[in-house]
């Protein structure tokens, strides 16, 4: 069956926004008659007197209250609250009624990567509920975590435990909610497989990044009947192709004789796989005649002949990998781009099925927007459904959760309006305030990943990378840090310099200028041994407590600790 293609309206009708308009206002009154009464919006001193004596479930009047006189809100604002749940012993007196009514069912981390100190989002069970987690079909390797860094006892005067907040990564939040997986119960399922996943449910009881690859990595290649990759961000399933070529031999002899090879850290899960392995000299010869990940172009397709879709989110910096998972995985296989996510609690879900990455915003919180070239003042808030198509907009969340007018540090592209509900059509930009300021430029993420794919134009030469502001000599200049492919290495390393510095001069017409002037050097390029990145994010996750699905690659880094890693794996500066 033809799925066909939604087109976004460039307008609203009169009739569409009147709509569009009463579904804001209504889901907006619901939450602010939810939430009133909670701490955090008692703090709201204006906002509070001046519905103080207001019906607020009823009064519509309290709509415009809310938008003169909510300021806008970041972390900082709810960090006084927040860092009660961190407190030993957690006081139900001091948690409770903090950001929502009662207590939350989980504390959602941040991954922390441009290295900031780490954000926690309190989250309730009916806010992280997903769908899209049960719409399978076929046989799927879905790559999801299930672990948790630490679990908060709340406790009454008398000691008493009455509640326990699991610490953990806000997908893992969504996968326990909607396959109703409480941690208490956890031992209950270990030995199971879920109905249509390919890796044993135990799989997402690994902590450490590399063995929780590999374990996903086994029972994909063992089963030659998958139909569906799913992966939070596209660069995981790069990763897991890495892997595949490195641990090949490994893995080829785990699949012949069914054995779960004897690797670090799954000792706590080992038996369960192992009683979901079988002895397959059969597919390990199927496997090594097609060979390893980068052997030829189209590889996923010869594995899994069946396979037809890989669905991960590949906007923004995750659509670097893209042209390499292309070549793995061949002309047949579409990648899905399915949406949109932050931990804070905003999602979108895709409009299309594709790659495109047009997405349409959940349709169960509120969200206003303010358009990046205007001062950061409530003034210049601008609603749903008086978003411009073209404009690039800073999202203001507010949610089911208790964030009230929360300005998130993403930046969205307006495309359109959905033409069958009216909401408004996004694309994903860039993150916010991610950028090398040298004088006169503000060099952004976006220019750097332009960077990047002019130097890929035509052959690939860079699988990952980095950037800092490179102040080791003087004047300043951005400074890379590449992971290329195995062949760059020779002839064509020069070839990166000279492509990079073109990419600079062509988007800039001062650029020579600035360097003969002495403002600014060329590029600094720094090339790390192989799987310097892999390791990287290993070393995020068990450093950082980042969750393995959200631990990402910065691009631009800031942590000192982070760029004296980067500095001690180089192996040849251009």
């Amino acid at each position: 069956m033809t799925i066909s293609t939604i087109h976004p309206l460039s307008s609203l009708s009169p009739e569409d926004k009147i709509l569009l308009q009463q579904g804001t206002d209504s889901r907006l009154q619901e939450i602010i008659y939810a939430n009133i009464a909670t701490r955090f919006a008692s703090s709201l001193v204006d906002f509070h007197l001046a519905v103080t004596k207001k019906d607020v479930k009823n009064d519509a009047t309290i709509l415009d209250d809310f938008r003169r006189l909510v300021p806008l809100t970041d972390h900082e604002s709810y960090r006084p609250l927040l860092t009660k749940f961190k407190e030993h012993p957690c006081k139900l007196s001091e948690v409770e009624n903090l950001l929502t009514p009662g207590l939350p069912d989980f504390l959602c981390n941040s991954s922390a990567t441009s290295g900031k100190e780490t954000k926690f989002f309190p989250k309730r069970s009916q806010s992280v509920h997903d769908q899209v987690i049960t719409d399978i079909s076929g046989k799927v390797v879905d790559i999801y975590a299930i672990t948790h860094r630490d679990l908060l006892q709340v406790v009454t005067a008398s000691g008493e435990v009455v509640h326990t907040i699991p610490l953990t990564a806000s997908s893992t939040a969504r996968w326990r909610t909607t396959m109703n997986w409480s941690i208490e119960t956890d031992d209950t399922r270990m030995g199971l497989i879920v109905p249509g996943h390919v890796a044993p449910w135990a799989t997402g009881l690994v902590t450490h990044r590399q063995s929780f690859l590999f374990v996903h990595a086994l029972f994909a290649l063992a089963d030659p009947h998958v139909d569906q990759f799913r992966v939070l961000y596209l660069p995981i399933f790069m990763d897991i192709v890495r892997l595949i070529q490195v641990e090949w031999e490994v893995l080829l002899s785990s699949v012949r004789d069914g054995i779960v090879p004897d690797i670090e850290h799954i000792e706590h899960v080992r038996a369960h796989l192992q009683g979901h392995m079988r002895v397959d000299p059969k597919r390990a010869e199927e496997l090594r005649h097609i060979g390893p990940p980068l052997s030829c172009p189209g590889w996923a397709q010869r594995v899994w002949p069946r396979l037809t879709t890989l669905g991960a989110i590949c906007s923004g910096v995750f659509s670097m990998p893209l042209p390499k998972a292309r070549t793995v995985l061949g002309p047949s296989i579409t990648i899905h781009n399915f949406g949109y996510g932050c931990t804070e609690g905003l999602r979108g879900k895709a409009i299309n099925f594709g790659e495109s990455g047009d997405f349409v915003l959940d349709n169960e919180d509120v969200v206003e927007f303010l358009d990046v070239t205007n001062e950061q003042t409530t003034n210049n808030i601008v609603q749903a459904w008086d978003v411009q198509p073209g404009t690039l907009y800073q999202p203001v969340y507010t949610s089911r959760d208790g964030l009230w007018r929360y300005l998130i540090d993403d930046i969205l592209q307006a495309v359109g309006f959905h033409p069958r509900n009216a909401f408004p059509v996004f694309k994903y930009f860039a993150r916010k305030n991610l950028s090398i300021r040298i004088y006169p430029w503000e060099i952004t993420e976006t220019v750097l990943m332009d960077v990047i794919r002019s130097i890929n134009e035509g052959i690939t030469m860079v699988h990952e990378f980095t950037t800092i502001l490179d102040d080791c000599d003087s004047p300043q200049t951005v400074g890379f840090f590449f992971e290329v492919v195995e062949d760059t290495i020779g002839s064509n390393v020069q070839l990166i310099k000279q492509k990079a510095l073109a990419a600079f001069l062509e988007m800039y017409d001062d650029y020579q200028s600035q360097i003969d002037l002495g403002r600014m050097r060329q590029p600094t390029i720094r090339i790390v041994k192989p799987g310097t990145f892999m390791e990287y994010k290993r070393w995020r996750v068990d450093s950082a407590g980042v969750g393995i699905n959200q631990v990402k690659v910065p691009v631009v880094m800031w942590d000192s600790k982070a760029i004296k890693w980067m500095m001690e794996r180089v192996v040849m500066e251009l």
